[in-house]
């Protein structure tokens, strides 16, 4: 992203001094569409409000959670059709309400959810007409938990995103087989051409019995890299049906056309320690974080590794200092219901945001790049608003901020603060003392703005 501030010095200038403990987040809500300009498509229109948005909510939900395994289970346990097929049946979330999901995302301070409509297990959480294998026709719930979802969605007005997986172990003309599902027991043929019709009659059931969506969320490409998956005409099909809905794919390499944004998966944008976002991140496209709670995307009854609120907050501010949305994910149980430990982190990151989002919703990543004390986001001062950067300082023991001399008139308050912090020249720049009691135990974040017309 170019530096909108003008001032090309300035991401090589600013020192802070001491080091880093974490990132962090900000602003007010907002999850209404921002108006409409001049000649903006409503593709252009629904990218602008993603970038805005920052917080998503990931739900990871299907018969698999019957088992506490994980989404992977079939594959990883060798579970085989037959078998596997005996899930649905016993699948009977009768806790499940989309009113008490949708007000906990709300409450956590998300702009949208994007919830699994089929995972790599081939059965559909939402009623397909092309198959019986799904939660209407195959199991005793009998019920479409994707429609009350999206209802819930649109009444509290909360984006709904759907989760699709190219990829289908249970499918007979998912054929010839990728990397995964060897052990599902179909038999040794297929026909492909069948598939695709397949799945993309189901991506047209997506975009046209749940009324406006946010987009669609594809995963499992990369089961078969090599296959003739038709993107280029499902992505046409998706933006003819639904013009603002948002195009993403965890395939794990550079976008491709007809995109609208890029996802990481456990990783920020820009690092690689899951060992497989070797794609770097464009400018081109709006970005987004798909984080874990705990180690697990679907219900698993070992995993209590759980990451602390602080954890959390801080991976919201890193990827807003990158540019990047973070959609973190709950696992919910076989019955329906959302467990506490999920609950606790969500509602706590959202009492931090009520205080601290003014330096997260609706920011860009700032004009330094991530440095090891932590990042920055800002404001353009456009539609009204002032031009204003936000220093997310991350470790304790920073005490001061050093800014370069061409920001001398610059002014800083700790945010929500009403005195300004206190400054002297020093080593060729203005030199901001943080003081002890303005602290956040997450991220100490500091406005920064200017009252003159800032250098060019």
């Amino acid at each position: 992203m170019t530096n909108r501030f003008g001032i090309g010095g300035f991401r090589r200038a600013l020192v802070i001094g001491g080091a880093l403990a974490g990132l962090l987040l900000a602003p007010e809500a907002r999850a209404e569409e921002p108006p409409a300009r001049p000649e903006e498509t409503p593709n252009a229109l629904a990218r602008r409000w993603f970038e805005d948005a920052k917080f998503g909510l990931f739900v990871h939900w299907g018969v698999y959670s019957l088992l506490g395994k994980g989404e992977w289970v079939m594959n990883n346990d060798k579970i085989p059709i037959a078998e596997y097929r005996k899930l649905p049946p016993q699948f009977n979330p009768t806790k499940f309400d989309a009113e008490e999901w949708v007000k906990l995302a709300k409450s956590a301070g998300v702009r949208y959810i994007t919830v699994t409509t089929k995972h790599h297990d081939g059965f559909c959480m939402y009623d397909s007409k092309l198959t019986d294998y799904d939660v209407v026709d195959g199991s005793p719930y009998a019920k479409d938990p994707i429609k009350a979802l999206a209802d819930a969605c649109r009444k509290h007005r909360i984006k709904l995103f759907f989760y699709y997986s190219l990829l289908d172990w249970h499918h007979p003309d998912y054929f010839p087989l990728g990397k995964t599902g060897h052990d599902a027991g179909r038999e040794e043929k297929g026909d492909w051409s069948k598939y695709v019709a397949y799945y993309q009659g189901q991506v047209r059931e997506l975009c046209t019995n749940y009324g406006e969506i946010g987009g669609l969320w594809f995963d499992g490409w990369w089961d078969a890299p090599e296959a003739a998956w038709d993107l280029e005409g499902t992505y046409k099909l998706i933006h003819d049906l639904q013009p603002g809905a948002l195009v993403g794919n965890n395939h794990h390499v550079a976008p491709f056309p007809g995109e609208d944004f890029q996802m990481f998966e456990q990783d920020l944008p820009g690092e690689n320690s899951a060992g497989f976002n070797k794609a770097e991140a464009t400018t081109a496209l709006p970005l987004e974080t798909c984080l874990t709670m705990n180690e697990s995307w679907g219900y698993n009854s070992r995993d209590d590794h759980f990451k602390s609120a602080e954890q959390i907050v801080r991976a919201l501010a890193g990827a807003a200092g990158r540019g990047a949305n973070l959609l973190l994910n709950v696992g919910p149980k076989p019955d329906g219901t959302i467990g506490p430990e999920f609950a606790e982190r969500l509602l706590a990151v959202g009492r931090w945001l009520e205080g601290n989002g003014k330096a997260i919703y609706g920011t860009r990543k700032g004009p330094i790049p991530p440095q090891p004390w932590g990042v920055t986001t800002d404001r353009d001062g456009s539609e009204g608003q002032v031009p204003t950067i936000y220093l997310h300082i991350l470790k304790p023991d920073v005490n001061e901020v050093t800014l370069p001399e061409m920001l001398v008139e610059a002014v800083a308050f700790p945010l929500g603060g009403m005195v300004p912090l206190k400054k002297e020249m020093a080593g060729g720049g203005v030199k901001f003392t943080l003081p002890d009691d303005d602290r956040d135990p997450y991220d100490t974040i500091i406005s920064v703005t200017f009252p003159v017309p800032m250098p060019r």
